[in-house]
């Protein structure tokens, strides 16, 4: 699959905004540069009217300008290497790449290499994601991840005890990446499969069941979610602006989803939902 990249220069003050606003018409992964930041999504989704309309919007505020290529499928870690420092998330957390030196003051360590997958932690949601993973009990639980990407996620649970972690992305790409990163985490009995929930199917019931994704995706797939948590069990979801927790929690709340813990980060958001028990 083929990637476009639209390379936005904006104020800094307006970097999150566009992200976010970006993130609303399918863009799925942002690196932050010395003039605003990169956005990338694969090239059959790519809308210029969507995008158009969004950059007008903000055409008075700041100055604006963006200039998109496609990326062929390569391996991108070489890229990577050049811009991916660790980060810790808390003091409980380390998560580097394979190049990186290890930090054995951490009680738990993640490596990612990643290449055009969207998840090294460096992103809000993805933080905020692993921040909420650490506050409850996964010791013992079954564990979807939706939208999978470099499987950060799927990782994370699994080395806080979760009992089984199945996961899965729609890109080949990252399903190859998320793989290639079970392997050097060593969970290796962790596979992640292709394709949408619907195509996946995922059996259930979870007791926890991640998607870290947009809130279009969030919305259209939230009853799927709802279906395969076990009574008591939690939704965690991020990739959302802060705005957008009132749609979220309303479709939740329809879904008998009552909402719980909160966090904000950068104007992202991550919300978790509790089924009823």
């Amino acid at each position: 699959m083929n990637y476009i990249v639209c390379k936005v220069a904006c104020l800094p003050e307006f970097v999150d905004i566009l992200m976010a606003e970006l993130a609303e018409i399918s863009f799925e992964s942002f690196m932050e540069s010395s003039e605003g930041f990169e956005a990338y999504m694969p090239e059959h989704q790519f809308d210029q009217e969507a995008l158009d309309r969004v950059l007008d919007r903000y055409a008075t505020q700041t100055p604006i300008s963006v200039v998109h290529n496609l990326l062929p499928r390569i391996n991108w870690n070489e890229e990577w290497e050049k811009n991916y420092d660790p980060i810790k998330v808390g003091n409980r957390v380390f998560v580097h790449a394979s190049f990186h030196p290890k930090q054995p003051d951490f009680e738990h360590e993640i490596i990612i290499n990643p290449k055009m997958s969207f998840g090294t932690g460096h992103h809000a949601t993805t933080h905020m994601m692993l921040e909420l993973l650490l506050e409850i009990e996964v010791t013992g639980t079954s564990v979807l991840d939706v939208g999978s990407g470099t499987g950060i996620l799927a990782i994370m649970a699994r080395k806080l005890g979760a009992t089984s972690v199945e996961a899965f992305d729609i890109d080949d790409w990252c399903v190859e990446n998320g793989n290639e990163n079970f392997r050097m985490n060593g969970m290796s009995e962790l596979t992640m499969g292709l394709g949408t929930i619907a195509d996946v199917d995922p059996k259930g019931p979870f007791d926890l069941v991640l998607a870290n994704i947009n809130k279009n995706v969030l919305l259209s797939e939230m009853d799927h979610y709802a279906r395969l948590l076990k009574p008591a069990g939690l939704l965690l979801v991020s990739g959302i602006y802060h705005a957008d927790v009132v749609d979220l929690t309303k479709k939740a709340q329809s879904l008998s989803l009552r909402v719980g813990h909160q966090k904000t980060k950068d104007n992202w958001a991550a919300v978790a939902f509790h089924a009823e028990g």
